[in-house]
């Protein structure tokens, strides 16, 4: 299965809600982020790419690395996902639709049961996120 390479972010606001984000043309919500340009680390690649996206303006101390997870990917058929995750935090006011997204959604655990998401959310993104609580 051929690999597709992306950087991703598990953003959350101060109320714990996850930002994911759907691109034009797609029916899936993920986390944002993308794939690397030439010569760009992971973090450098999620940096534009959510400038590109959503506005921001982040710099690498703003990220804390997550680890790289591997999924089947949302809209790449016959294709797996490797994603470099990074974790941060923001205003929700600081982020707007742009580039090749059509909408954001600010989500709860409640959400993840009616809204379609990408496999590398549900399966290792979202958790990391929320946590299932120890019993």
């Amino acid at each position: 299965m051929p690999d597709i390479h992306v950087s991703a972010a598990v953003i959350v606001d101060d109320a714990g809600r996850v930002l994911v984000v759907r691109k034009q043309g797609t029916t899936r919500f993920m986390q944002p982020g993308g794939k690397p340009e030439p010569g760009e680390s992971p973090a450098q690649t999620l940096i534009r790419e959510l400038h590109e996206e959503l506005g921001l303006q982040l710099d690498e101390a703003d990220l804390h690395p997550l680890g790289t997870f591997i999924s089947e990917a949302a809209n790449e058929p016959g294709h797996r996902v490797v994603a470099e995750a990074f974790a941060t935090t923001i205003d929700p006011e600081a982020v707007s639709v742009q580039a090749e997204l059509a909408e954001l959604r600010w989500i709860t655990p409640a959400d993840t049961a009616t809204l379609p998401l990408a496999p590398l959310s549900t399966e290792h993104l979202l958790p990391i996120a929320w946590p299932a609580p120890t019993p």
